[in-house]
């Protein structure tokens, strides 16, 4: 079957089919397309993953400032990752601008807004990511994130000033949504939802919290965060970050009981967790336990972990559904194999939950290629004497 993609004065017919025999797509045409807000009424939508994570790990990220300008410096390496996204089956591709107002970028010795400025690492960002999600058929996000200025002043306007430098970058690229994300203060999302309505009101805007299930870091009960998302005029609300994705889910879904009762009927809901498994965090999240940032892989999601999580967000309503910080493109082809009957689109080289395994010339492997065997690992650390929490700090912002 055919739908038509349009986006401004280009359009194109695209196709796609999984064949319900064998469940392996007939061609790799670029997945059906249309507006942002009109994919998530048709059904789950599938963002990308972490950028500063992954490009630290690589080399091309100073931990600390965790500042990108990389696309600038890098612009081959951040390609890459969004190409390894796309293929993973993401939808929608993030410009990486995580961290790049201006004030972020010249905050504490950082550099980057010196040598290169808010405006051309924004630009860059939208020009990479523009390169490789329109082809495939992707949407593109711009990204505004938490500031300096909101710690320091508290000013409203001060705020709105700092992040509608980026808002007019994201606003000349005619990107396809905006998503403000990875506040520990629900005030400042609130601050950068209304920024974007007022600049760009016909722009769909996502906004997501970096909090936990109970309230944000000044003790606003969650569910009455996304209340007040919504009634800033955000489209998409939810959950990013700082937590593994079972407590993202606990979260959000609190969110969605208290704006649906709030009488929000219109809104959507999103999630875009953590990899890492955080059970033992406090209210700052993953960034207050003593492995932040250099020893965090032991408490890394698996796939299976991961496909069990995309269920179940699907499951709760949740229909933009992604991933943050240490969310690899294995973790999101994760997702995408898990939901590949609800979007008629799968990727490559499905694991299916070991199937695989049932050409192996070891007896004991082709046992374990079921779905049973897997959902009912418990995993090793391969580390006799490690912990299985850790203390967090308490020591504030």
């Amino acid at each position: 079957w055919y739908q038509r993609r349009v986006r401004g004065d280009r359009s194109l017919f695209v196709r796609r089919q999984i064949n319900r025999n064998s469940g392996h797509q007939h061609d790799n045409m670029p997945r059906p397309t249309g507006g942002f807000l009109e994919r998530l009424d048709q059904g789950p939508v599938i963002g990308d993953g972490g950028f500063v994570f992954a490009l630290e790990k690589r080399g091309y990220v100073e931990a600390g400032p965790w500042t990108p300008q990389s696309v600038i410096e890098h612009p081959e390496a951040v390609k890459q990752l969004h190409r390894e996204f796309v293929r993973a089956g993401a939808d929608v591709c993030q410009a990486f601008t995580f961290y790049a107002s201006e004030d972020k970028l010249k905050n504490r010795g950082n550099e980057a807004g010196a040598k290169h400025g808010v405006r051309a690492i924004n630009d860059e960002a939208c020009k990479i990511v523009k390169e490789i999600s329109y082809p495939e058929g992707g949407l593109v996000a711009g990204g505004l994130s938490q500031t300096p200025t909101y710690i320091t002043t508290k000013n409203k306007e001060k705020v709105k000033a700092e992040v509608k430098k980026q808002i007019e970058v994201f606003k000349e690229h005619n990107v396809d949504l905006m998503i403000c994300e990875y506040y520990e203060h629900v005030e400042e999302a609130e601050w950068h939802v209304e920024a974007v309505k007022e600049f760009w009101p016909e722009v769909p805007v996502c906004a997501s919290l970096s909090i936990n299930e109970d309230t944000d870091v000044h003790g606003v009960p969650t569910g009455a965060c996304g209340v007040k998302l919504a009634a800033a005029g955000a489209d998409v609300v939810g959950i990013n970050c700082h937590f593994d994705p079972f407590r993202c889910l606990a979260a959000t879904k609190k969110i969605i009981k208290a704006v649906k009762a709030a009488g929000y009927d219109n809104v959507h809901y999103m999630i875009q967790p953590m990899i890492f498994m955080t059970p033992d965090a406090n209210v700052h999240g993953l960034i207050a336990l003593p492995e932040y940032p250099l020893a965090l892989e032991p408490r890394i999601c698996t796939r299976i972990e991961i496909q069990k999580y995309a269920r179940e967000a699907y499951e709760a309503g949740i229909r933009f559904i992604g991933g943050c910080c240490g969310f690899e493109p294995y973790h999101i082809r994760a997702i995408s194999e898990e939901l590949a009957q609800e979007r008629d689109w799968e990727p490559e080289f499905l694991i299916r939950w070991g199937h695989f395994l049932s050409k192996s010339n070891q007896l004991w492997l082709r046992d374990q290629a079921t779905r049973e065997y897997w959902e009912n690992l418990v995993p090793g650390t391969g580390r006799p004497f490690s912990a299985s929490s850790s203390k967090p700090k308490l020591n504030g912002l």
